[in-house]
């Protein structure tokens, strides 16, 4: 699946959002992409997760455990897991920090995946694979359906992705005039059940 051909499910699916968006970095930006227009399509979500499987196999090989950041993770894991042939868990939040739940374990000899729906900063992913760390030493890489921080985003494994942009964010108070001039709407999960914001 090209880099076109991504983003044409996202605009197909509504998700490809233009405006004034707080990301859950805090960070503003004019492009927003909602993915959960992409996931309430379970054709859509799985052409994309079949071609990120098939990306992830060949960069990192055979993979058996496939582990995600709750909440935004845990379809495109799943749906990614399945193609792979591999076991999905997914870390959530527990006093403010990512940990493995509901008596989730990793075998220590598992080859693992971090699997993410979009990387911004990267923030989320190193909170998974920081929690990650304190059950195995087996994490092959990490992937995502779009990596919007256009390569910068450094997990501390090898990301990657389907399609890869370069779309802008800045801090509250660097906005450029024509962010500034239009009304600011959060529409991320990070404030979802005690998450950090």
């Amino acid at each position: 699946m090209t880099q076109d051909e991504v983003l044409a499910e996202f605009r197909e699916a509504g998700a490809l959002l233009e405006g004034h968006f707080i990301l859950t970095s805090g960070l503003r930006s004019p492009v927003f992409l909602q993915k959960v227009f992409v996931f309430q399509d379970p054709v859509r979500t799985e052409r994309l997760c079949r071609a990120l499987a098939a990306k992830a196999e060949a960069a990192f090989g055979k993979i058996d455990y496939v582990v995600s950041p709750a909440v935004g993770g845990i379809v495109p894991g799943y749906e990614t897991a399945r193609h792979l042939g591999a076991k999905a868990i997914f870390v959530e939040r527990e006093n403010g920090a990512f940990q493995l739940r509901r008596g989730f374990t990793i075998p220590a000899d598992a080859r693992v995946l971090m699997v993410e729906d979009i990387v911004t900063t990267g923030l989320s992913s190193r909170e998974c694979l920081a929690a990650l760390a304190e059950h195995t030493s087996h994490v092959v890489g990490a992937a995502c359906l779009i990596d919007r921080s256009g390569g910068r985003a450094d997990l501390g494994v090898k990301l990657i992705s389907l399609a890869q942009l370069d779309i802008p964010a800045y801090p509250a108070d660097a906005l450029p005039p024509e962010l500034a001039a239009l009304p600011p709407v959060k529409p991320g999960s990070r404030g979802i059940q005690g998450a950090k914001a």
